[in-house]
């Protein structure tokens, strides 16, 4: 593939100079002959089913209430925060027994298991938008957005990755656990069970017939799950794609990550991406006032009540960086990878 060079200019708070925006090739050890089956099928069959919403007997208010909550349950307290800020980066410590159940959290927005999910982010941190990167968009938009996902890469290949990348979350026997025998797909499984047996017996205590109270499980299980996971998914890529290509950088990093507000808000503080990379140890993602860290809040909500400890802040170093100072080094690297 050629590469193509463009020149943009940075503004709107972050450092004013010129780019260049290489187009780069996948990374070479992808097989575009060989789709990745279980994510295809996987992809494609939550999109179908949560589709199923737009049609009205899938529908109820309950469902979507499920939605709304369950983008933060499951995707705030188990991406985010505990897959993202804690396990991947380590910005702060918390009791085990709330580390394993935010993870099983995570576990049920089919991101794969926490030991995966850590891996490949932090090889993204190490080969931010060079050719190694696993979803660059710099290779194209929906490569990085999600065309990632569906083929087949050796280097993400499990033993490998996990041996470089993941060594420190395997020593836990709880995330070991989960990659035996496919457990962590056991939870989502289970998951799936608990929304609709929770919508079925609501509706029959209620006073509902059998069949009422089939309609509203139903509709509870494909808003509660499908589609809450479908958004979760959608949020999470935009971070790999949106945020490497639109917004504004307060730092010279030395890659494309940009801080974008409309996924800055809606991802609950992740879309700050030009903050994170610039210092990603930090559990705080927003910098600036106005950038709402919704993910951070709730940090410090444990913080208070004693469930949250040693959390990492921005470096003050940081201060300086930001107006047009190039960030050359990083006090606070992220996690090594060897």
């Amino acid at each position: 593939m050629v590469e193509e060079t463009s020149t943009e200019a940075v503004g709107s708070g972050g450092a004013a100079r010129g780019r260049s925006m290489k187009r780069l090739p996948p990374p070479a050890s992808v097989n575009f002959s060989r789709l990745a089956w279980v994510n295809t099928v996987a992809v494609v069959g939550y999109h179908l089913i949560a589709l199923l919403a737009v049609l009205p007997w899938f529908f109820s208010w309950t469902g979507v209430l499920l939605t709304v909550a369950g983008c933060y349950v499951f995707g705030t307290l188990g991406i985010n925060l505990c897959y993202h800020r804690l396990l991947a980066h380590r910005g702060l410590t918390c009791p085990k027994w709330l580390e394993h159940t935010l993870a099983l959290l995570g576990v049920c927005c089919l991101q794969d298991t926490p030991a995966s999910w850590v891996a490949i982010h932090r090889r993204h941190h190490q080969y931010a938008d060079e050719r190694p990167d696993p979803h660059s968009p710099l290779v194209g938009f929906f490569w990085a957005h999600m065309g990632w996902l569906l083929v087949e890469n050796e280097d993400l290949k499990r033993l490998g990755i996990y041996q470089r990348y993941a060594k420190d979350v395997l020593l836990d026997r709880f995330y070991k656990g989960l990659e035996r025998n496919g457990r962590w797909v056991h939870v989502i499984l289970l998951s799936w069970l608990i929304f609709f047996l929770g919508g079925l017996f609501a509706a029959l205590w209620r006073g509902g017939t059998l069949v009422q109270a089939i309609q509203f499980a139903s509709s509870v299980l494909v808003w509660g799950v499908f589609v809450r996971t479908v958004l979760v998914w959608h949020i999470t890529w935009s971070v790999n794609s949106v945020t490497h290509l639109w917004g504004y950088r307060s730092y010279a990093t030395d890659e494309e990550s940009r801080n974008n507000v409309f996924v800055g808000i809606l991802g609950n503080g992740e879309g700050w991406h030009n903050n994170h990379h610039a210092d990603s140890r930090s559990a705080k993602h927003g910098h600036r006032w106005w950038e709402l860290d919704v993910t951070y809040l709730t940090i410090r909500l444990l913080g208070t009540v004693g469930l949250a400890r040693d959390v990492l802040t921005p470096n003050p170093h940081l201060a300086t960086m930001q107006g047009g100072g190039r960030l050359m080094t990083r006090e606070r690297p992220a996690i090594p990878t060897d």
